[in-house]
């Protein structure tokens, strides 16, 4: 486990619990000694080093795959780094700040033999897969329209969401789910985008935007719109409007909590919840069932390319003004129900110098 931020002790370390038909923490580094030795002891984990013992724990023998929950800007090098040792890559998202980037990856894990996954957790879970194939049946009609927001108050100036260079912004931490979720429920990819931000003088949005609002064309004359937000309360909702209905998914995007389906078809009204579960293990589990069986992972490199050039094109559009046009990026894979696992929630741990992008420990 690379980085112990706030989404590793959260979320990814306690899921290895759920994880063990296939799965075992060996060991964790980060440039904090105080997160190392708490951890390791909390978890039982021996093999602990900074961000400087990373080449030698990876030659070690001890190793055959690496969960990258770094800063941004950090997943491109580390990525490849751990290809270069021949060690598989399972990398948080935005896969990268640049499609540059996403694009050495790729070439850097395959070149290796190695294999890359982005770790889209959602492409897990039960609520929003249940959506997808609520779209795709029919249900509601032919999909029409995408509306979502995904806002949080960052309150702290020194946070890496709100530093340009450690690849900060709204459409990079929380725009990416908004992007990703109308990506899958269309089926398809953006053919051209608008964008524009908005962000009040205040100290913490000196370097990144406050807000962003985005409307995205699809192939078919659809169009998806979303705002995201570091600067209002917090809320997590999509919604997909087609011919004959509508579903509304809120919170979408929760890490921790129960998920809430309103589907309304010719006049007719009817409700889900879908019980919190861990969100990690499925990705833990499924990533090393694809290292041990031989098979390309999904999400893959390229799903996160795609995402990473339409927030580039989005922020192109905001400084200039102009609608940008996207370069056809096709994709044969979506995510679907037969990717669905799970398991049961896991209790918050203790965070050791570690805090939400709220600021509550």
């Amino acid at each position: 486990m690379i980085g112990q931020g706030y989404i590793s002790q959260v979320a990814v370390l306690p899921g290895f619990a759920h994880a063990r038909r296939n799965s075992e923490l060996v060991a964790l580094v980060s440039d904090d000694p105080v997160k190392l030795n708490t951890l390791s002891r909390t978890y039982g984990v021996t093999r602990i080093g900074g961000y400087e013992d990373f080449d030698n724990l990876m030659a070690s023998g001890e190793i055959d795959a690496v969960y990258i929950a770094l800063p941004n800007h950090l997943h491109t090098s580390f990525t490849l780094r751990a290809a270069r040792h021949g060690i598989h890559v399972l990398c948080e998202k935005p896969m990268a700040v640049t499609v540059v980037d996403c694009r050495r990856m790729i070439a850097g894990c395959r070149r290796h033999g190695v294999k890359l996954m982005i770790a889209y957790r959602l492409h897990f879970e039960r609520a929003n897969l249940t959506a997808i194939e609520t779209v795709q049946s029919g249900t509601i009609g032919e999909p029409r329209i995408f509306n979502s927001v995904f806002t949080l108050q960052v309150p702290d100036p020194e946070n890496i969401r709100l530093r340009r260079e450690t690849g900060g912004g709204t459409l990079y931490d929380i725009g990416i789910y908004c992007i990703n979720a109308a990506r899958s429920l269309f089926q398809d990819e953006p053919t051209e985008v608008f964008a524009t931000t908005a962000r009040k003088r205040v100290a913490r949005f000196r370097q990144v935007e406050e807000m962003a609002s985005a409307i995205l064309r699809f192939p078919g004359e659809r169009l998806a719109s979303f705002t995201c937000s570091f600067g209002a309360a917090r809320a997590s909702a999509y919604e997909i409007v087609g011919s004959r209905g509508s579903l509304k998914v809120s919170p979408a995007f929760g890490l921790s909590e129960d998920l809430h389906h309103t589907l309304m078809v010719d006049g007719h009204l009817r409700e889900r919840t879908f019980p919190q579960r861990d969100q990690f293990a499925p990705e833990l589990l499924y990533f090393s069932d694809c290292i041990l069986n031989g098979v390309e992972p999904e999400p893959s490199g390229r799903e996160g390319l795609i995402d990473v050039c339409t927030i580039e094109a989005l922020y192109r559009s905001a400084e200039t003004g102009r609608a940008v046009k996207l370069p056809r990026l096709s994709k044969r894979t979506r995510p679907n129900m037969e990717q669905e696992c799970s398991r049961p929630a896991v209790s918050k741990p203790k965070l050791v110098h570690a805090a939400s992008p709220s600021g509550k420990h």
